[in-house]
């Protein structure tokens, strides 16, 4: 590239034009055929390996550490009683214990009420990036690679070639952009592919101090005696999408759209500075900042589709008590999600569905690490670890309804493929492409 184009791509790049390698296409190639249950759909991916026993089972440390203190720590998405003792998975008030106050209940009725749980599904990957490729994809694929894009189509690319929705109501809000996390907008299927993926931020980057110091000023910098600013810009950028794959080149969007999402990105900007963004009360970890971004996506879009990525449990490896603490703050900032979106924008109130699982859970024996509280830590690789929960809540969702489990286990995390295509009047063709796990059909059939 020569200094000049350089110079006008990177001016361009501090306009905010950087998204543009997430910026897909619009238009839609056939109709959908089914009829919409609702308009919108918030996908939280509970990620980084949730335990049952201690989710949805409400064991606490009953059955992890050898004492008999149970107790539900996730009563924005469960109904069930709050461990009585050794409370340390809240925030420090001055109690002069350590994490001894726990977060205030947002929702005056859990998930679990207003929706539909089910209890014991089998997640169909023990690990991290093949379950979050399996609640995408709806298809468990042993020949994918870490850092890979997906082989088969994800449900990004089946709401926009079948529902022909356009790339600004289809996003995917990740907490980060390690271990591949970009690469799962779109797949390489030839028949789908990028043309039909989502818009993707990752808004710790984007909006944070990096992204803040280099973008938010639109700064066109100057060729003659600013080229360093601009390397290191360009540095930034260059490691903020080093793992998005080939292709980028090939990504557009109708002018309205970019325009769309650059006013929204100025705009965040502002309100980052004003201290406006909608972040949940307690915001001590990316799982936090993850969701406050996230309503503001809404807030500006209202998205047909919004998928949130959480991960912060993923700690459990090393630190158990840390693990209980994000746990607890992931239950808190899903509340203040579907909160939000209830209170606070009208055009998705009533009208969207959440679904929530864990891409795998955790083993049933734990490792040799201990941590500050001398509590023993869990990986994930056994049959215990495929153990997870899906939650449902939303327009013809059946309320206070449980089903299945520790001895009847009922469905499969990539059923959720076919339930938001239900969701929004695309399963029929998302079942006739034939590239979901065989076993997988909509929830709704389930129920």
């Amino acid at each position: 590239m020569n200094r000049r184009k350089f110079i006008r791509n990177a001016g361009i790049a501090g306009a905010g034009a950087f998204a543009v390698p997430y910026i897909l296409p619009s238009g839609r190639l056939f109709a959908a055929t089914g009829r919409q249950l609702a308009g919108h759909v918030v996908y939280v991916l509970f990620a980084g390996g949730v335990r049952q026993q201690e989710s949805i089972l409400q064991r606490y440390l009953d059955d992890s550490q050898g004492f008999p203190w149970a107790g539900n720590i996730m009563y924005n998405m469960f109904n069930g009683p709050s461990p009585e003792n050794k409370i340390v998975y809240g925030t420090n008030q001055g109690n002069g214990v350590e994490g001894g106050t726990p977060i205030p209940q947002i929702l005056s009725q859990t998930l679990e009420t207003q929706g539909t749980v089910f209890r014991e599904v089998q997640a169909q990957s023990a690990g991290h990036f093949g379950g979050l490729n399996n609640l995408l994809q709806g298809s468990q694929v042993t020949t994918q690679g870490l850092k890979q894009k997906p082989i088969n189509p994800t449900i990004f690319e089946y709401l926009r070639r079948h529902g022909g929705f356009p790339a600004s109501k289809v996003w995917f809000v990740g907490n980060g952009i390690g271990n591949g996390l970009p690469l799962l907008n779109y797949s390489n299927h030839p028949n789908y592919g990028s043309q039909y993926g989502a818009n993707f931020f990752a808004p710790s980057i984007t909006f944070g101090n990096l992204g803040f110091e280099h973008l938010s000023n639109a700064k066109v910098y100057h060729p003659e005696n600013e080229l360093d600013p601009m390397y290191q810009m360009k540095y930034f950028l260059d490691q903020s999408f080093a793992n998005v794959g080939k292709g980028g080149d090939s990504l557009g969007n109708t002018e309205d759209e970019k325009q769309d999402i650059k006013s929204f990105m100025r705009s965040t900007y502002d309100r980052v500075t004003q201290n406006a963004i909608p972040f949940p009360t307690i915001t001590e970890n990316n799982d936090a900042l993850n969701i406050g971004f996230a309503c503001e996506i809404m807030r500006w879009f209202k998205p047909a589709i919004t998928v949130v990525n959480l991960s912060s449990v993923d700690g459990c490896h090393a630190d158990f008590t840390g693990y209980l603490r994000a746990l607890h703050r992931a239950d808190h900032a899903v509340g203040h999600l579907w909160n939000y979106i209830q209170t606070q924008i009208p055009e998705m109130a009533g009208d969207t569905v959440l679904i929530a699982s864990p891409e795998c859970g955790r083993n049933l024996n734990h490792n040799p690490i201990k941590d500050v509280n001398d509590w023993y830590a869990y990986d994930h690789s056994d049959n215990n670890a495929s153990r997870v929960f899906t939650v449902m809540a939303g327009p013809g969702v059946p309320q206070n309804l449980s089903i299945g489990n520790e001895a009847n286990p009922v469905g499969f995390t990539s059923d959720n493929v076919p339930t938001i295509g239900e969701i929004l009047g695309v399963k029929d063709e998302i079942m006739g492409a034939g590239f979901l796990q065989p076993e997988s059909v909509s929830l709704f059939d389930r129920i």
